[in-house]
């Protein structure tokens, strides 16, 4: 009985990651689209230009909402909100740009396909690197020592 509370409670986690994730993909998707067509439209590299540009909009965006409404755990103590944690998360949302920036550079320049539309395939697919990473390595639960699981 605890395992299924403890899943549904990680199923609600990742409901909520969904829609801050979902919201930070409207930030970064629209400063994408903004930076590329209106601020640097005869900017060299625009498209990765922009790209990152809208990543670090997304992920200042993904991160207060993380701790303010994603996990729990940050909401409840002081997990996730000291410097190294969110450099811990930037790290994890680094390396979620540079899959997103190889994406990029398959879909497009190698796929013919257009940009917007292989920034949605590519967000989908980092999405999950992200959350996981993040899960992990910063808003993890920390181990209980309990009587039953020492057999005492």
């Amino acid at each position: 009985m605890f395992q299924e509370g403890k899943n549904k409670n990680v199923l609600l986690e990742f409901f909520r990651y969904l829609l801050v994730g979902g919201s930070a993909f409207l930030v970064d998707f629209g400063t994408l689209v903004f930076c590329k067509e209106v601020l640097l439209p005869e900017f060299p590299l625009k498209l990765y230009t922009a790209t990152a540009i809208g990543f670090i909009a997304g992920l200042i965006f993904n991160y207060i909402l993380s701790i303010t409404f994603v996990f729990e755990i940050a909401k409840n103590s002081r997990v996730g909100h000291s410097f190294l944690d969110f450099v811990v998360f930037t790290v994890i949302g680094v390396i979620g740009l540079g899959l997103t920036e190889l994406g990029m550079y398959l879909g497009v320049d190698w796929l013919k396909i257009n940009y917007m539309l292989v920034k949605i395939i590519v967000t989908a697919i980092v999405l999950f690197w992200n959350y996981l990473g993040r899960k992990l390595f910063i808003f993890k639960q920390p181990q209980k020592e309990s009587v039953e699981s020492h057999g005492e």
